[in-house]
């Protein structure tokens, strides 16, 4: 993956086309399935996942990253939640925070 534009790409790509009963992907399995190497492998599908969201929230659609979770805790990463708020996606307020993400998880499940 030269690019980001590229990884990022990749990244919808995958989601898209994983089957349903194989989602949620952890951020680990995304760096393996795109054979990412060291160093920052993580880091670097964070921000392709980032850029997602902004292009999600741009054209209305769900947020495809909402299907890559953190393996310890089986929810996105801190990051997402914070990007979903400034995108003005998910209310401001933390305990409304799951539900939100429950639901941002069935639409981009079911538009793929």
């Amino acid at each position: 993956m030269a690019s980001s534009a590229s990884l990022t790409d990749a990244v919808r790509t995958l989601l898209t086309d994983t089957p349903a009963s194989a989602l949620p992907l952890t951020y680990q399995q995304v760096a393996t399935a795109l054979e990412l190497k060291p160093p920052r492998t993580i880091a670097r599908v964070t921000q392709a996942l980032e850029a997602l969201m902004h292009e999600d929230a741009a054209s209305g659609r769900p947020f495809i990253a909402a299907l890559v979770v953190s393996r310890r805790d089986a929810v996105p990463g801190q990051g997402f939640f914070e990007l979903a708020r400034t995108l003005e996606r998910f209310p401001l307020d933390p305990s409304l925070q799951q539900d939100a993400y429950r639901n941002e998880f069935a639409q981009a499940l079911a538009n793929r």
